[in-house]
């Protein structure tokens, strides 16, 4: 099967309720698809942090399944946000780019959320990935009861948290965004990083970003 037939597939799972195993997506070796257009405004909504005139530009493509995506929430990204982009020195752009069912699901609640809430909620997801990650043994009904109890602390309902899931615009925006992503990037993993415009190694510690950073900066 391949790439593009997964990610068709996981577009009509989602619309399902995210009880059920996750569903783990890979891009492995394969060739990139073929280029496509991004839905309307798929790029146009960003979330962002710092100065859009910011001499670096990093987007991060990030899973809220994934394991080392919230290793650098709560280790690197904090360093990222004091020292580069509260500073003037990076203009900061997230995208998700989802490895599972329950990513897709996750983000399209994120994006129910006024947008000032949104690192607010993803930095939730991360902190709390025991209680709705399968990455962590959650399974079934657990992983949509898990999503839901986040979306009440964000203060969302059942029922609204549940309609955000079953978005069809939303999820073809997600989707959209990912296709952008394999597409433009070759994006195959997360964390990646792309730091004006390079590609850095999917997998990227906060060392390897920072390294990054101060040797664009020292040729300012």
């Amino acid at each position: 099967m391949s790439r593009t037939q997964i990610l068709i597939g996981l577009v009509v799972l989602a619309l399902l309720a995210v009880g059920g195993a996750a569903l783990y997506l890979f891009a492995g070796g394969s060739t990139p698809p073929a280029p496509v257009a991004l839905a309307a405004g798929a790029n146009g909504r960003d979330r962002t942090m710092g100065d859009p005139k910011a001499p670096i530009t990093v987007i991060e493509y990030a899973a809220p399944m994934c394991p080392h995506c919230a290793h650098f929430n709560e280790q690197g990204f904090p360093h990222l946000k004091a020292d580069y982009i509260d500073k003037g020195k990076v203009f900061y752009v997230f995208r998700t780019f989802p490895i599972g069912q329950p990513d897709v699901a996750a983000e399209a609640i994120a994006r129910c959320l006024p947008a000032d809430n949104y690192f607010q909620f993803i930095d939730l997801l991360f902190r709390n990935q025991a209680k709705w990650d399968p990455e962590n043994g959650i399974t079934g009904q657990g992983v949509h009861d898990g999503l839901i109890g986040l979306a009440r602390i964000a203060g969302l309902s059942e029922d609204k948290a549940d309609a955000c899931i079953n978005d069809k615009d939303e999820q073809t925006r997600i989707m959209a965004v990912e296709q952008d992503a394999m597409t433009r990037y070759g994006i195959n993993g997360t964390p990646s990083f792309i730091v004006n415009g390079e590609v850095l190694a999917a997998g990227s510690v906060w060392p390897d970003l920072k390294q990054k950073l101060d040797s664009l900066l020292a040729k300012k």
